[in-house]
């Protein structure tokens, strides 16, 4: 049997939480847990928190926000079990959702109990176990995009999801809320960012759909099975899930992608290393698989890119402010500049 490449690890430093309390809990309100309780930790993430609580035979994974101050409406894990609880019907990547726990009592944060999925995840190098298959790049890439063009097409009306985000003036609220929320993770000043955000918020595209969005598909929040780069088996990080503009959706995933017309997304720590296809390639496909009109993707790369330079700005200040001792937030800085700087090159393409 293939070895689980996305093993949890040991309890990271600062991040142990009260587990006789969690456990007493969670065997009152989940039925049938059974055996000893033993905890690990997935260390891949970058902000919330993730674990695996395993009951004799029983392995759950229990994800809850970081530690320290978190920004308005980020990290919201209630709305990661209203996704998850039924949307596991409809889109059997998505892991199924058991339980939801708003009581900060228990753990000191709201937190999910979702079901655990087996697999491999691609961080941002191909792995040992798919170095034998041809144009694999390529191969987990177009699996990626598929997976994420069937989310967009599912009946999120039929899915029970409907009340799960309001279409209507999306973009708009999303341009509004992220250039706030780059207003309050400021260190420093950012001419830049701040110009961009009136560039965007001046020319808003007219959305051709309202579907499920995830709002960060890349390859390491998509497992795949050792044997098969052609398939996403599971899709994480749900808590940013709402009902808006699919082509928001992609635009974040054509961010993680290098662009070899743009040298400086080569730049950004987060990309993708190795032989990956140009953003011509899932242009291509995501427009094959949806039927969507890409004639404005161009604003939604930007967007994207404003976004994530806001979230690793978000880290950096958490850092900066002594609320995580995790040192690669160190650097998120850095990073979140980078990604201004590759977004204004676009704008100005």
């Amino acid at each position: 049997m293939h070895k689980d490449l996305d093993k949890a690890k040991e309890i990271r430093k600062g991040e142990e939480l009260d587990w006789a309390k969690l456990e007493t809990y969670l065997r009152t309100e989940i039925f049938k847990l059974e055996g000893e309780l033993s905890v690990s930790q997935f260390h891949g993430g970058h902000a919330n928190l993730t674990y695996l609580l395993a009951f004799g035979a029983t392995e759950l994974v229990l994800r809850r926000p970081p530690f320290g101050k978190i920004a308005p409406g980020a990290h919201d894990m209630k709305r990661e079990y209203k996704v998850l609880s039924k949307l596991y019907q409809y889109f059997p990547p998505a892991p199924r959702a058991y339980h939801f726990c708003e009581d900060d009592a228990i753990i000191g944060a709201p937190f999910v109990v979702i079901e655990r999925k087996r697999g491999v995840v691609v961080r941002n190098k191909i792995l040992d176990c798919f170095k034998d298959f041809e144009q694999v790049e390529n191969r987990i890439s177009d699996a990626v995009v598929r997976a994420q063009a069937n989310l967009h097409l599912v009946d999120y009306e039929k899915a029970g999801l409907s009340n799960l985000g309001k279409p209507e003036g999306f973009l708009e609220r999303q341009v509004a809320g992220w250039s706030k929320r780059w207003a309050l993770s400021k260190t420093e000043d950012n001419k830049i960012m701040d110009s961009i955000w009136d560039k965007l918020g001046q020319n808003i595209p007219k959305p051709q759909r309202a579907s499920i969005i995830h709002n960060d598909v890349k390859p390491d929040n998509c497992q795949f099975q050792s044997d098969n780069p052609d398939e996403v088996t599971a899709m994480f990080d749900w808590d940013m899930c709402t009902i808006g503009d699919p082509l928001i959706d992609f635009g974040t995933t054509l961010s993680y992608f290098p662009d070899d017309r743009n040298p400086l997304s080569r730049n950004l720590p987060l990309s993708l290393q190795g032989n990956w296809p140009n953003k011509d390639f899932l242009r291509k496909k995501y427009q094959e698989y949806t039927g969507f009109n890409l004639d404005k993707i161009n604003w939604y790369e930007v967007f994207s890119y404003c976004k994530g330079a806001v979230i690793m700005q978000q880290l950096y200040k958490r850092y900066v402010d002594g609320a995580t001792k995790d040192e690669r937030m160190k650097y998120m800085g850095m990073v979140a500049k980078s990604m201004a700087e590759l977004a204004d090159s676009i704008m100005e393409d």
